[in-house]
C-alpha cells in the first residue's frame, strides 16, 4: 500500500475552496470526507484552521440547510492587492480578444475573481461576467484589454 504525501497548504486550501464552492458541505466531517474522496487526508484541526484562514462561513441554502460558503468578498483592504491575491491563488491564464479578456480560473472560483475585478473600480473595466471556471472581463477597448491581460498574467 502506497502512502500519499500530504498536499502543500496552498494546494490543500485551493482544493477546500473548490469542494466548498461545488458541494453541499455543511459540517467539517462532511468536508473531511469530501477531501478524502479527492485523495487528501487531513486532520479536523487542519481543516478548521483552513476554514478560518480562507474566510469560509456558514449560510443557509434554498432548503434552509446550513452550508459552508466562500466569502462573498475578500477582507477589506487595497482592492489591487486583493485582486492580486485572488488571481494569484485561483487564476490560470488571461487572454485578450478584441475588447475582452478571458480569464481561466480554478473550478468554482470565477465569481470570486470577477468580484475582485469589480471592486477594483478600474476605468478600463466596463464589467465582468463569471461562470464556473471562466471570468469574462469587458474592457473599454482592445488596448485596455491587452493591458488588463498583461496585468492579470503578472499576478498568475
Amino acid at each position: 500500500m502506497q502512502r500519499r504525501r500530504p498536499l502543500p497548504k496552498e494546494e490543500r486550501q485551493r482544493l477546500i475552496a473548490r469542494v466548498v464552492a461545488n458541494g453541499r458541505i455543511g459540517t467539517q466531517l462532511e468536508l473531511l470526507d469530501a477531501l478524502a474522496r479527492q485523495g487528501c487526508r487531513v486532520t479536523q484541526a487542519t481543516v478548521s484552521r483552513d476554514i478560518r484562514e480562507l474566510g469560509i462561513g456558514k449560510t443557509r441554502d434554498s432548503l434552509g440547510q446550513e452550508r459552508y460558503a466562500l466569502p462573498a468578498e475578500p477582507p477589506r483592504g487595497d482592492a489591487r492587492e486583493s485582486l492580486g491575491a485572488v488571481v494569484a491563488q485561483y487564476g490560470r491564464r488571461a487572454t485578450a480578444a478584441q475588447n475582452l479578456v478571458v480569464l481561466r480560473c480554478e473550478v468554482g472560483t470565477a465569481p470570486a475573481v470577477a468580484g475582485a475585478l469589480d471592486r477594483l473600480e478600474d476605468r478600463r473595466v466596463l464589467g465582468t461576467l463569471a461562470g464556473d471556471d471562466t471570468c469574462l472581463v469587458v474592457a473599454a477597448g482592445p488596448r485596455e484589454a491587452r493591458a488588463l491581460a498583461r496585468q492579470l498574467t503578472k499576478y498568475i
